[in-house]
């Protein structure tokens, strides 16, 4: 075999680089066909390759600057922005400043209310200002409720459910005290834990809310509120106000309770008259 170059038809040698040339052409093409078969056709992708062929073989050109150039980005291109939906800050604007209204109105509210407890307590406590110094009676407040503790040794004879004649005054004193802005009157009836068990009485229980009753129909005669305000319950020692271990604490648990709940609207009212009864039911179950 011969080692000279091809040559032309002229008589031309062809130079050697020609072969590696056509091969590296036919290589190229093969190339850029697979690439074709294998993706889809995306303009912006293509031209991107080509520039980075271009650069790859030291291809190069000027381009006259006319505006600054700007970076570019697959991720922009391939963004979709989503359509801009208006919020609607009327109604939440609104709706925020009515529930700061509400809310400053029922603050206001309960500050006045609280303030008439305290101003009636105030007069309640003067007066009955003997009463509470000889030790018959004692006034105090809790949450929204004036509660006048009326003990047994001033206002009932001891097993007996009849007020004293001597202290029916003083319970109509008490009910000239209750306003019209009053919700509910609960009067509740206590004992001590010594059991009774007589003619009139079966038990503790019944003694407790006989004088509930007594007290209650002595309030009505001169009371300005209607008698669907008041609710009578009786307790006998199951709520005792201080231990049934001495004779002094004893006669303390020997009580009615007047208890004046403070309201415009009388919610509070119905709401500790339903919660104090359900309360009573569970201790008698239990």
């Amino acid at each position: 075999m011969s080692d000279e170059a091809p040559t032309a038809p002229e008589g031309r040698a062809i130079p050697p680089w020609v072969m590696t040339f056509a091969d590296l052409m036919t290589l190229l093409m093969c190339f850029f066909v697979l690439l074709l078969a294998f993706s889809e056709m995306d303009a912006a992708k293509f031209k991107q390759l080509s520039g980075s062929m271009k650069e790859a073989f030291g291809v190069q050109s000027e381009i006259e600057v006319r505006t600054i150039p700007k970076g570019t980005s697959i991720v922009a291109q391939e963004f979709s922005p989503g359509k801009p939906e208006p919020t609607a800050l009327n109604m939440i604007k609104q709706f925020t400043i009515d529930s700061n209204k509400n809310t400053l109105d029922a603050i206001n509210r309960e500050k006045r209310d609280r303030e008439d407890m305290e101003e009636q307590a105030r007069r309640i406590r003067a007066a009955l200002r003997e009463e509470i110094i000889e030790g018959d009676v004692a006034v105090k407040t809790e949450d929204m409720k004036v509660i006048i503790h009326i003990l047994e040794n001033a206002s009932f004879e001891s097993g007996r459910a009849e007020v004293r004649p001597a202290f029916i005054p003083v319970l109509r004193k008490i009910a000239g005290l209750i306003d019209e802005n009053s919700g509910a009157v609960m009067v509740s009836g206590h004992t001590d834990n010594v059991p009774i068990s007589n003619q009139r009485f079966r038990s503790n229980w019944e003694l407790s809310t006989s004088r509930a009753v007594s007290v209650a129909h002595e309030l009505l005669e001169t009371s300005p509120l209607d008698d669907s305000r008041f609710v009578v319950t009786g307790h006998a020692d199951t709520r005792p106000a201080a231990d049934n271990n001495s004779a002094d604490n004893r006669a303390k648990n020997r009580r009615v309770d007047i208890s004046i709940v403070r309201g415009s609207d009388h919610v509070q009212a119905e709401k500790l008259t339903i919660e104090d009864e359900l309360l009573g039911a569970n201790m008698r179950k239990d």
